[in-house]
């Protein structure tokens, strides 16, 4: 099953409508790391609010997006996990340790405008490359 991917902004939006399987995990994966690049992302949010369980492998691959898309320069939110399903992962012993996760879409383009606004500061304060040795007379 195909997942749509929305572009918003400067983020992409992963909606999963129904349980995937194995294949189109890999699938969405492969997706997701290729349009962030091409459209230069600089988040991605994965909606799992339709995802009624999630086992070890799609756990491990929702893992692997963030760290890839990461790689790639985008934030990566997933949303939507209701509390049956945390209940279930906590449960089953499953993780999405070193993931961000927020309740909604809403909170999780908040948190992306939050990301966003603090890289843009922190590069703002940050001196040139070069300004330091020029002033140095280098």
């Amino acid at each position: 099953m195909e997942v749509p991917v929305l572009k918003q902004g400067p983020y992409l939006i992963a909606s999963v409508q129904s349980a995937l399987t194995d294949a189109d995990l890999a699938q969405l994966r492969r997706t997701l790391v290729e349009q962030v690049g091409r459209y230069r992302s600089r988040g991605l949010i994965v909606d799992v609010t339709a995802v009624d369980v999630l086992d070890s492998f799609a756990c491990r691959t929702l893992r692997d997006i963030a760290h890839m898309t990461g790689f790639r320069g985008a934030e990566t939110v997933i949303v939507g996990i209701h509390a049956d399903l945390a209940f279930a992962m906590v449960q089953l012993g499953l993780s999405l340790e070193g993931v961000a996760t927020a309740l909604d879409l809403e909170e999780g383009l908040a948190y992306l405008n939050r990301k966003q606004r603090a890289a843009k500061t922190a590069s703002r304060l940050r001196p040139a490359a070069g300004s330091i040795l020029q002033r140095r007379g280098h």
